[in-house]
């Protein structure tokens, strides 16, 4: 079998996630940035997750936007389930990644970076009923402006929609695990080691803490959304140090 090529997972970008996308030697879960052991087998209760706190994806004919939804077993379902309901999905993330995923009728691609090809999207201003963004914004720091990232969802909204941006890594939360006796346990038994669990790097994910999730709440609700601070469940993979927005337009 080919090798691998070595990824440096802290640094992936967007255009990071593009080569990633078209390499045959990775799995699907590799290809989104997540070693296999960290997905694998452990998506149909994150999409079970995403679907308790989007109750209108269980609705019928909506318009519903995924945001970087990348080609593992996630976008699979979301397509599923926007079939089955009768929704028109709006996918946006790079060509190579959309490439990986399937063509349907009800499905509309936007080949881009999200929130600067927001121009492509001012059809579904106001109109957008379901928003998912999952395992993305950490990748917004590096890329684009969270501010007007939160701002587009917002404006992307219809009244009564609902937005999740999900598996957020929170360096705080993580602090704070990592530093527990119940952190030091997971990261001994995860490693197999007896070492204390390693201080932060400077990486996209360790620049959001509590503070940037809490300028996030206020970013939504100065642009009159309601935004929540929402936990994981324990049955998700890195839910003692990964959190979720909620955003609901009244």
């Amino acid at each position: 079998m080919p090798q691998k090529p070595q990824i440096a997972w802290a640094e992936l970008d967007f255009a990071g996630f593009a080569r990633l996308a078209g390499d045959a030697r990775l799995s699907k879960y590799e290809k989104i940035g997540f070693p296999d052991a960290y997905r694998q087998g452990l998506e149909p209760a994150i999409f079970a997750d995403i679907c308790s706190k989007l109750p209108r994806l269980a609705e019928r004919g909506r318009q519903v936007l995924d945001i970087g939804p990348g080609c593992s077993d996630l976008p699979a379902m979301m397509i599923g389930l926007c079939g089955t309901q009768g929704h028109q999905l709006h996918l946006v993330d790079s060509a190579e990644m959309l490439a990986q995923l399937p063509d349907r009728p009800f499905i509309q691609k936007y080949a881009g970076l999200f929130p600067q090809c927001r121009d492509r999207l001012d059809g579904l201003r106001g109109r957008v009923d379901v928003i998912l963004c999952y395992s993305v914004l950490h990748y917004v720091f590096v890329d684009a402006d969270v501010d007007e990232f939160i701002d587009t969802i917002v404006e992307l909204l219809a009244p009564g929609g609902e937005a999740l941006i999900g598996d957020i890594p929170n360096g705080s939360k993580r602090q704070r695990f990592f530093t527990s006796d119940a952190g030091i346990a997971f990261h001994r038994a995860f490693t197999g080691t007896d070492t204390l669990p390693p201080s932060d790097e400077n990486t996209s994910a360790n620049r959001i803490d509590d503070a940037a999730i809490i300028g996030l709440l206020q970013r939504a609700r100065a642009a009159g959304a309601d935004a929540y601070w929402l936990p994981q469940p324990a049955s998700l993979p890195m839910a003692n140090r990964r959190e979720d927005i909620l955003i609901r337009r009244p």
